[in-house]
């Protein structure tokens, strides 16, 4: 069998072990294309008259009152709204300059069994649905698209869906709902003086739904990894079809069949809805931070790279470059003051008595690599007010322009390429006369970019600038995104990063899945554009 043969076969077994999902409505409306996983014709095919279409402005009209006289029935009529400033608060984000159009409906729902019945009504019609939980996403992931959505379509929110369901302390687990924000679960853990946590930490506001639909991580990933990691246990996915299922059970690890959680982790709400998920959690341990400076990005990546591989307990080590330092002693949101210099920020976890041991280890390293001014927490509160810089790193680099705008990004490239990247997006970015700044999780080479403006003229700039960077970023065997996810923002430089084949197979998961294509279109895939009425 050769390899464009066993391609169709794989597509066709998808197609036949998951058509019982679907109606005999729901079938008759699938693309009749047949294509292979690796033939490079394969994204012209995919702009024929073939795509999915959904329904006329009249369907949307019908669905939405269908949902209203429902939520009605159950005495929540307020919960499902047409009003403009929720719709606009539904599609529209201040920190995402991507393409972005409101919903035509805004839907609050409370139980599986409700996001059921809205996917029901949303088949029905043929109206897309968009997940909608934290709203903090970067890359345009919970607005609509206009190309694909001329009316918007539903946008399901998930913030009454805030319940933390259970959790076993003897287990180091928990089940909550996806409207859960990850430092409200760990603030509940704390109050109940249970010594675990959840320790992915995207930023502020995220919750787990959003989390699981991005792949995230965060400034704990060097030691924890990511969402895409054994932290997520098991999932509860309502199905494009409206079925129930459970990924997997609650064990800590499985070898029965491959792990199905993964596939909806990182699809970004494309081919289910997760209404629940189990978390795994990790033991909560003393923390000691430290900072110092550097020449230069090459030494600091350096010192970061041995302090990891010398098996230091690090928990997260950050690179904050100079401009940001700066900005942050000029804004004083840190209640501090830092030496002036290309930084390193770790925090390290152990007990007090073995935090010596490793302070003595740190200091060797980087004064090796030219480190300098070093501190080392010795309290608690000094632990925190050192981290201070950090934290307060956005908003101080947003006061550099004031009434400033800022774009953020993120890539991420093979740590010993990071001082390539930092360096020559930095000069490029400032040949184009952008202010911006650079930081990131060193220990993992993924950096994120914040870059101000106030003009249209200055975005567009701006625009021209972060597509280099993501080109630039893929030419050193990276990824066009490490933790912020796709979504509308990076959809163009997936078959450049992953290939033909590899963007194939997902599209192919995707029309088996959701042959409407009701679940979140216009993200992820870069040939899958349904036509519009």
């Amino acid at each position: 069998m050769n390899l464009t043969s066993y391609g169709i076969l794989v597509a066709s077994l998808l197609g036949a072990a998951l058509a019982g999902y679907y109606t005999s409505e729901t079938l008759s409306a699938r693309p009749n294309i047949q294509y292979t996983l690796i033939d490079s014709a394969r994204a012209k095919e995919l702009q024929s008259a073939n795509q999915p279409r959904f329904g006329d402005h009249k369907a949307y009209l019908a669905a939405i009152d269908e949902l209203k006289a429902s939520w009605q029935k159950k005495g929540k009529a307020d919960q499902v709204s047409t009003d403009k400033e929720d719709l606009e608060t539904h599609g529209i984000s201040d920190w995402s300059y991507h393409e972005a159009k409101v919903p035509t409906v805004v839907v609050w729902v409370e139980s599986t069994e409700e996001v059921v019945e809205v996917v029901k009504v949303a088949t029905k019609y043929r109206v897309p649905i968009t997940p909608f939980s934290g709203g903090t996403s970067l890359e345009g992931h919970f607005s609509s698209v206009a190309e694909s959505q001329p009316y918007g379509g539903i946008s399901l929110d998930f913030s009454m869906m805030d319940k933390v369901l259970r959790i076993s302390e003897a287990d180091g687990d928990c089940t909550v709902q996806p409207g859960v924000k990850w430092e409200d679960l760990n603030k509940h853990l704390a109050d109940k003086d249970i010594k675990l946590f959840f320790p992915l930490d995207p930023g502020p506001g995220a919750t787990i739904g959003g989390m699981a639909g991005t792949g995230c991580s965060g400034t704990n990933a060097v030691r924890y990894g990511t969402a895409k990691a054994e932290w997520f246990l098991n999932l509860t996915v309502v199905l494009p079809s409206g079925e129930v299922i459970r990924t997997r059970q609650r064990a800590r690890k499985s070898s029965a069949g491959f792990d199905t959680t993964k596939l909806f982790i990182g699809a970004e709400g494309t081919l289910g809805i997760v209404t629940e998920a189990t978390l795994r959690l990790a033991p909560l341990l003393p923390t000691k931070c430290a900072v110092v400076g550097f020449a230069g990005v090459e030494e600091a990546v350096q010192a970061a790279t041995e302090i990891v591989n010398a098996g230091l307990p690090v928990q997260c080590v950050e690179f904050v470059d100079k401009k940001t330092v700066q900005s942050i002693n000029e804004m004083g949101l840190a209640g501090r003051s830092y030496p002036e210099r290309d930084s390193l920020f770790f925090k390290f976890q152990g007990s007090d008595a073995s935090m010596t041991d490793v302070a003595k280890a740190a200091a060797i390293i980087v004064q090796k690599h030219g480190g300098k001014d070093l501190e080392f927490s010795k309290t608690d509160k000094e632990a925190a007010d050192l981290w201070q810089g950090r934290k307060a790193a956005l908003w101080s680099i947003m006061g550099l322009i004031p009434e400033s705008r800022a774009w953020t990004t993120d890539v991420c490239v093979p740590i010993s390429k990071l001082p390539q990247l930092v360096r020559e997006t930095a000069e490029d970015f400032e040949r184009r006369g952008v202010v911006g700044c650079h930081l990131g999780h060193v220990g993992d080479g993924n950096v994120h970019s914040i870059l101000l403006f106030k003009t249209d003229e200055e975005l567009e700039n701006i625009r021209e600038g972060v597509h280099e960077m993501v080109h630039r970023a893929i030419r050193l065997e990276g990824t066009c995104t490490g933790e912020h996810g796709v979504g509308v923002g990076k959809v163009e430089y997936l078959e450049e990063e992953l290939g033909v084949g590899t963007v194939g197979l997902m599209e192919t998961i995707k029309r088996t899945l959701d042959p409407l294509d009701i679940m979140n279109p216009g993200k992820l895939y870069p040939n899958i554009k349904p036509i519009k009425p």
